[in-house]
């Protein structure tokens, strides 16, 4: 078991780096000759320990995937979050996750568009195997949830679960292609250039992704988009609010910062002060304030 450092993986976080109280192991899904690679994307493990009367509350701009997620209090499969998925740590806990592939949801799962913005108890979708991984994933991480045997012993007992779903058909690796072309091709800002691309129908891509992701092409695109704003005002080394959204591909500053604050719920400085980025004035440019209340 491989631990996981892509840069990638932190674009959808919104993590405020002053607040120590968690930690993430994030661990990649071996390639072999099965193909489980295909169906699951990656592990995650996080583990917390909150001081009594305190909250931590972790913001992710959810990647375009399903989740099952067992933790210490709880076992859940997890649709996509269309908006801003918000998770509250108190006290100590840890949780085993894996991010399914795009093609995983539906084949664990059934037709993702059930899922949206919800999410059921792990024995929904795994039936009889639900409560036996529970058991061994708890068992796994008793001795020491922070070690990298406990870890992959948990994710061990998943992937043996996963398993069980396999192989991908071959409408699960289309659309493992289709969001792998979005995500990697910053270009693409018009659902028609992924059309093109696939040589498909606007329809039969609205029809493909509603099915397997429980999503619309247009969220797709503007999702990519959202957690690559994040990246840039993460780093800090746009001058201006005004440059990441022309990095982006957006008209102006203001439709990237209307964008920003409907799924967020924060505008561009608020965001860039989450980081811990300095938001004076000089950083954002004269225009900065009233862009973000356009």
């Amino acid at each position: 078991m491989k631990a996981d450092s892509s840069a990638v993986v932190d674009r959808a976080h919104l993590a405020d780096p002053r607040d120590g109280t968690w930690t993430i192991h994030r661990y990649e899904v071996d390639p072999g000759h099965d193909g489980l690679d295909d169906l699951a994307a990656r592990h995650w493990v996080p583990v917390w320990s909150v001081p009594p009367g305190g909250e931590s509350v972790q913001r992710v701009l959810q990647y375009p995937v399903a989740n099952l997620v067992i933790a210490s209090g709880y076992a859940r499969f997890y649709g996509v979050v269309t908006g801003l998925s918000t998770t509250t740590l108190r006290g100590d806990g840890w949780a085993v996750g894996v991010m399914l592939a795009p093609a995983g949801g539906y084949l664990l799962g059934g037709p993702m568009h059930r899922y949206t913005d919800r999410w059921v108890g792990v024995e929904d979708v795994l039936g009889e195997r639900a409560g036996p991984l529970v058991a061994a994933v708890h068992a796994a991480m008793a001795p020491d949830p922070s070690s990298a045997a406990s870890h992959a012993a948990a994710v061990g007992a998943v992937d043996d679960v996963l398993r069980g779903h396999l192989p991908v058909d071959d409408e699960g690796h289309l659309v493992n292609r289709v969001v792998a072309y979005v995500e990697g091709t910053p270009d693409v800002t018009r659902v028609a250039q992924v059309c093109d691309a696939f040589a498909m129908s606007e329809r039969s891509l609205q029809r493909l992704l509603h099915r397997r992701l429980g999503l619309t092409p247009r969220w797709l695109v503007q999702r990519r988009r959202l957690q690559e704003a994040a990246e840039l005002i993460r780093a800090g080394t746009a001058r201006t609010f005004a440059d990441v959204a022309a990095t982006l591909g957006y008209a102006d500053q203001a439709h990237l910062s209307r964008d920003v604050v409907r799924v967020t719920g924060m505008t561009p400085t608020a965001l860039a002060q989450r980081f811990g980025i300095s938001a004076d004035r000089r950083a954002q440019g004269p225009t900065d304030t009233r862009a973000e209340r356009a």
